[in-house]
């Protein structure tokens, strides 16, 4: 669980905070609540999502259940650096979805003394590593997991079925198109939707 350091950054050192998990995990949910509470503090926030993620809106960074903050959409994680100079705290939404570009964005940015806090899928509908967030996991200061519920045994989920058939890396939907299982769940209906899937050893 990460526990949140005093906010105010005497050594202007910055550090880099990762929030990970499947879909309708609450990632959004919770980076919200972490940006909120860094303004409530007097912090000067910004947040960034990739100009791809439309699915609630084009410019708010929205969550599940439907809470919002504003946000800045941009098409490559360089421009990140053209907004962040001054700020305190950079929030990141749907990291996933990001060129290989920011994992060194946002070291820049930690190393400017700026607290930087990134949320996205840790893996594809395929199980794989998603995007650059395996390397923001293994630079990141602090790591937090987080589960959904697995729609059909109720246990803790970290995977994000796809329940279309498309094999597109990158489809953007809701629950008409993934649904979070757990890992006994997941192999099972892998299997079923397509019996010659063999997991990668």
């Amino acid at each position: 669980m990460f526990l949140e350091k005093e906010t105010n950054n005497t050594s202007g050192s910055g550090w880099i905070e990762v929030i990970c998990g499947s879909m309708f995990s609450g990632k959004t949910e919770e980076l919200i609540r972490r940006l909120n509470r860094a303004r409530i503090a007097k912090q000067k926030v910004e947040i960034f999502k990739p100009e791809l993620d439309k699915r609630y809106s084009e410019a708010d960074v929205v969550s599940h259940d439907a809470n919002a903050i504003r946000s800045i959409p941009v098409q490559s994680a360089s421009q990140i650096l053209f907004y962040a100079g001054d700020c305190d705290v950079v929030g990141i939404d749907e990291a996933q979805f990001f060129d290989a570009e920011l994992t060194a964005v946002c070291n820049q940015l930690a190393d400017m003394g700026i607290r930087v806090i990134v949320a996205g899928l840790d893996m594809d509908f395929s199980g794989k590593p998603f995007g650059p967030m395996p390397q923001l996991l293994s630079i990141a200061e602090y790591v937090s997991k987080v589960h959904a519920i697995c729609m059909r045994c109720g246990n803790l989920a970290h995977y994000s079925f796809r329940t279309i058939a498309s094999d597109k890396l990158v489809i953007l939907g809701e629950t008409e198109s993934y649904e979070p299982l757990c890992r006994s769940c997941y192999n099972k209906a892998t299997r079923q939707s397509d019996p010659t899937h063999k997991k990668d050893s």
